[in-house]
C-alpha cells in the first residue's frame, strides 16, 4: 500500500471512531423490510428521506407495499401515491422497472434477485432503468447484504473538503467532485480491516455517519466545522 493511502486509510478509520463518539451506531437505512429499502432507494433520488417517508406511509396505508401488488397498480396511481416524493411520473416508470424485473424474471424474490457475486448483482441492477450506482449500492448493501459501500453527495463533499481524494479544476476553475467509483474504491480499499461478518454493519453505519454528518455539519453552505466530529481531520487551509 502506498504512502498516500495508508494515510487515507488511516484518516477514515479515525474518522468513523470519531463520528461514533459523538452519535453512536446510527442503526440505519431508516426502513422495516429490505423490498422497503428497494423502493425507498429509488424514490429518494433528488429528494429529502422526509419525503420519501411520506411516500412510503402512502404505500403502506394502501397495503401496497408488496412487488406483485405495485406492479399491478395503473402507472398513474403508483404516480399519485409516491406524489411527495417528488418527480413522481419519473419515478413511478422507474420503480415499475425495478418490479418487472423483480417479479417476471425473480418471482418476485429479493433473495434470487440478489444471489450472486457482488460484481455480477450490481451489474444486474445497473441494467434496470433508472438505477445508478448509488441506487444500487444502497439496494446491495442495506436489503441484499452485500459489501458494496455507498457513495452519496455527502460523501463527496466530506472527502473533498478534507482531502481524502484527488481534486480536479473545471474549467472555470471551480473544485470537480470526484468521480463515484474512485471515491467507492478508496472506502472500500480503506475499509476492508474487519472480518465480513462485522464489514457489513461497519459499511452500512460508517455509511450512515457519513450522511448525518454531511446534513448537520458539513452543509454546501455555512458549514459548522466547528461542531463537527470530523474537525480535527480537516486540512490546517480549507479549499473552500
Amino acid at each position: 500500500m502506498s504512502r498516500l493511502k495508508q494515510a487515507i486509510s488511516t484518516a477514515l478509520r479515525r474518522a468513523y471512531r470519531l463520528m461514533v463518539k459523538q452519535r453512536g451506531h446510527q442503526h440505519w437505512w431508516p426502513a422495516e423490510t429490505p423490498f422497503e429499502v428497494c423502493v425507498g432507494a429509488i424514490l429518494t433520488q433528488n429528494t429529502s428521506w422526509g419525503n420519501v417517508r411520506r411516500a412510503l406511509a402512502n404505500l403502506k396505508a394502501a397495503d401496497l407495499l408488496e412487488a406483485k401488488e405495485l406492479l399491478a397498480l395503473p402507472e398513474s396511481r403508483l404516480a399519485d401515491l409516491i406524489r411527495p416524493a417528488g418527480y413522481f411520473n419519473v419515478k413511478a416508470r422507474r420503480l415499475r422497472s425495478f418490479l418487472q424485473v423483480l417479479v417476471e424474471q425473480f418471482g418476485g424474490d429479493l433473495h434470487r434477485l440478489f444471489d450472486g457475486d457482488t460484481p455480477v448483482v450490481r451489474e444486474r441492477l445497473l441494467a434496470i432503468h433508472g438505477i445508478g450506482p448509488e441506487t444500487a449500492d444502497s439496494m446491495l448493501l442495506y436489503a441484499g447484504g452485500h459489501h458494496s459501500f455507498v457513495i452519496d453527495a455527502y460523501t463527496k463533499r466530506i472527502f473533498q473538503r478534507h482531502g481524502w481524494s484527488r481534486s480536479s479544476k473545471s474549467q472555470r476553475g471551480r473544485a470537480k467532485e470526484p468521480a463515484y467509483d474512485e471515491l467507492k474504491t478508496i472506502c472500500e480499499s480503506a475499509l476492508n480491516q474487519k472480518p465480513a461478518r462485522e464489514r457489513l454493519d461497519y459499511w452500512q453505519d460508517f455509511h450512515a455517519q457519513l450522511v448525518f454528518v454531511g446534513h448537520h455539519y458539513c452543509r454546501s453552505r455555512q458549514p459548522r466545522c466547528d461542531l463537527c466530529p470530523l474537525q480535527p481531520l480537516l486540512p490546517r487551509t480549507k479549499s473552500w
